[in-house]
């Protein structure tokens, strides 16, 4: 039996600054007694701990997490949302004033120093300029780079702190005492430059980093507007119809509410029971159940389906689905955090935090780069001091600084973002809008695609495909035709409105009624016109004409949705409404398939239609009547058969499997939501541009790889020569000037490599 103390929470982190931060946190939460397991996710800065609440509490876990440096919000969710809101919004509205100030400052500095280094008093205005920004603009690496000593670990922060820090100092002492060099031979050279450029630069991917990960809370919080903040509860000792619901149309059914007595109420007053009026337009508030009224409820949101829902007294409605034209009166039946909307809510943020957190490949090997570069610069101090009694102090101060210019992160903190930025543009030259780096790197190796049905496979509307008539019908016929769907509140009546023409016509419809399930019917002059399904035709005793009978299975065996026209002795004419596939659809399958990617087809439509459509689309695996939360285990099913998963949807029921999969693709026609959850967006919902994003993925990664080779074959080379190596063999001592050089010339190679990506077909 499970034991009932063992609780799962999610409580945001602040103050974390990469991904070693997020595995700092990590640590310091699995240490913590009663916690069996602890993750933090950098990307969305949520932590998932699951823990004994007899052993510890949210508090203890708190005060932990300040302990190692951090901050745990611990507040209830609503609280802790405002509050996470606000240290966002307070951090990006700090970085993007650091960030813009920096650029400022130091991009004179560098003009200086490239063009006018002789220049009187050139060193004291590069100090003066380049100190705001070390030590104003840029405090923020040296008090995290402090952080990380006092719990014995190192980060990037680190290597910016130190390799900034050192090359400002040994700028300083040169302005001020030249002579010391002078005396020895040796010409002091500053590096001030090098020091405001690089905080200026790793500010700025700071910067972008911190609004992508802005959006990613925006999703929750679309989610969460999509229920009703007040909502018209009903005294129920007062309900009672004044007209008989079943046959009568919207404005009767309208009517019959109007002698209720009703309050406007907080949705968090609601409790099960409650009677609710939902008026037609507004959003239905909580689960429930019809008890007066017909209508038709936009389901969309949960199914993805575009046609609207019938539904009279015994339906089940849910919360966020839109009332279309009548009005009706549902009893609460599950409020809060149990109607499904919640839970759509709760599956995307269990999604978004329970992916483990993408270590950066820089700051992975900036743990083990900054002390070894440091013990590099320290080790090659002594020996000089040791090895040469004469000249040992000056070579070596030279060796240690020089070191420590030459493995300066300039080049690592451009490595990524110059690639990413390229990549990004690329993408959205060609209608691919991408959120972050991690996607881009998930995207090369995905092995399977997941696509929604309508709206992504398919048009997503509702349309006419075939309307046949019998040779004796007249243009009367279709006129008649037209009346009975406009007045019809079914969304496919619409498809048939657009479909014929509209001209005015001087006929009237009178006794017109709605028949739920079946149809629409009204009188013209002496004649009984109806328009519904086969069932509806079935009831009036109706035989249909042999050659529309023969259309009508065709369509049906098609999937499509079938309307017959006839009056009370025959059929006039049968119509075959349909989700057309895209055009783009076929050949963006194709193309996925011959890369050897498994491509799936989930939908919330009957087995019949998806079979016909996977068929017509030439999907081999496909599903039907699949609800969001089984898209979602449908796709962590194939991510436990050891697969990359892509999932590509357009709509809110979308948004739980888009956040589960490692890559999640939206269309630009769908929902706000679906688009900010996920990772990639085709904002013309065309299918061939997924190929694309995959294969613009595969060149930016390797186009990062690059830069990171470029990025360290200086180190490699330049470091042991900067300390000295060359001294005993040739008498060669690098200069730390020519190693500036050599660290601006690996960052230029690397933007020149990054920008190779733009000619890229």
């Amino acid at each position: 039996m499970a034991n009932k103390n063992i609780v799962q929470a999610n409580f945001p982190v602040l103050g974390m600054g990469c991904a070693g931060c997020a595995a700092r946190v990590s640590k310091v939460l699995n240490q913590q007694s009663g916690v069996s397991e602890a993750g933090v996710n950098y990307a969305s800065g949520v932590a998932s701990v699951t823990y004994d609440r007899t052993v510890c509490t949210p508090e203890s876990l708190q005060q932990a997490v300040q302990a190692a440096g951090y901050d745990l919000v611990i507040a209830s969710q609503e609280e802790a949302e405002e509050e996470v809101e606000q240290a966002h919004e307070q951090k990006y509205q700090s970085l993007k004033f650091r960030t813009i100030g920096a650029i400022l400052l130091s991009v004179p500095v560098m003009v200086i120093s490239m063009f006018f280094m002789d220049m009187p008093y050139g060193g004291y205005i590069m100090w003066v300029l380049s100190t705001p920004v070390v030590f104003w603009l840029g405090r923020g690496f040296f008090i995290n780079a402090w952080k990380q000593l006092k719990h014995r670990s190192a980060n990037m922060d680190t290597l910016v702190a130190n390799s900034t820090g050192i090359a400002y100092l040994f700028s300083v002492f040169n302005v001020l005492f030249p002579e010391f060099w002078l005396s020895r031979g040796i010409q002091p050279h500053v590096y001030f430059e090098a020091s405001s450029v690089i905080i200026a630069f790793i500010l700025l991917g700071r910067l972008l980093e911190e609004r992508a990960k802005g959006n990613t809370s925006s999703a929750i919080k679309k989610l969460m507007g999509l229920s009703p903040k007040t909502v018209t509860v009903v005294d129920e000792a007062s309900l009672r119809p004044s007209y008989p619901v079943s046959s009568q149309n919207s404005s009767a059914q309208h009517s019959s509410f109007i002698t209720l007595h009703s309050s406007l109420k907080e949705i968090s007053q609601v409790r099960p029971g409650n009677l609710i009026l939902a008026k037609p337009g507004e959003r239905i508030a909580v689960d429930g159940t019809v008890v007066e009224g017909t209508s038709y409820i936009d389901e969309s949101m949960l199914t993805g389906e575009p046609i609207a829902v019938g539904k009279e007294v015994g339906a089940k409605v849910f919360a966020g689905t839109i009332n279309q034209k009548g009005s009706l009166c549902y009893r609460a039946d599950k409020v809060g955090t149990d109607t499904l909307l919640a839970k759509i809510i709760s599956m995307v943020q269990d999604a978004q935090g329970s992916k483990a957190p993408v270590q950066q490949l820089v700051d992975k090997i900036a743990g083990i780069f900054v002390p070894t570069i440091m013990g590099i610069a320290l080790l090659s101090f002594l020996l000089w001091l040791l090895l040469d009694p004469t000249n040992g102090f000056t070579h070596g101060l030279l060796a240690l600084v020089t070191v420590l210019i030459i493995a300066c992160p300039c080049a690592l903190g451009l490595a990524t973002p110059t690639a990413i930025m390229v990549g990004i543009g690329k993408g959205a030259e060609r209608g691919i809008l991408i959120k972050d780096a991690e996607s881009l790197e998930t995207a090369k190796s995905i092995q399977a695609v997941v696509l929604d049905k309508t709206g992504t496979v398919t048009e997503g509307k509702p349309v006419v495909s075939r309307m046949l008539w019998t040779d004796e019908a007249t243009d009367t016929h279709k006129d008649i035709f037209r009346l009975l769907e406009k007045h019809s509140e079914h969304p496919l009546a619409e498809a048939i409105v657009r479909y014929l023409d509209a001209t005015e016509t001087e006929l009237t419809l009178t006794h017109f009624e709605s028949l739920t399930g079946l149809g629409v019917k009204a009188t013209v002059g002496t004649t009984t016109y109806y328009a519904g399904n086969r069932k509806l035709l079935q009831q009036m005793h109706v035989s249909p004409t042999p050659s529309l009978e023969a259309e009508a299975d065709r369509l049906a065996a098609e999937a499509q949705t079938v309307i017959w026209f006839f009056d009370e002795s025959r059929t006039w004419a049968v119509v075959g409404i349909t989700d057309r596939i895209k055009d783009s659809s076929q050949q963006a399958i194709h193309s996925l398939q011959s890369s050897d990617i498994d491509v799936y087809l989930l939908t919330g439509d009957n087995e019949v239609t998806a079979r016909e459509i996977a068929r017509k689309a030439g999907i081999a695996h496909y599903r039907a009547g699949v609800l969001p939360g089984e898209k979602a285990d449908f796709i962590r099913q194939l991510q436990s058969e050891g697969k990359k998963v892509a999932m590509v949807g357009d709509g809110i029921n979308d948004s739980a499997a888009l956040a589960t999969a490692d890559l999640s693709i939206a269309m630009g026609s769908g929902s706000d939501i679906a688009m900010d959850v996920a990772h990639m967006t085709i904002i013309s919902s065309d299918l061939t541009k997924i190929p694309e994003a995959l294969q613009l993925s595969r060149l930016t990664v390797r186009t990062i790889r690059q830069n990171l080779f470029w990025a360290f074959i200086y180190n490699v080379i330049g470091v042991p020569i900067a300390a000295g190596i060359l001294y005993p063999i040739c008498g060669f001592l690098l200069n730390p000037m020519i190693a500036g050089a050599a660290m601006a010339f690996s960052s230029v190679s690397v933007v020149s490599n990054s920008l190779r990506l733009k000619r890229k077909r």
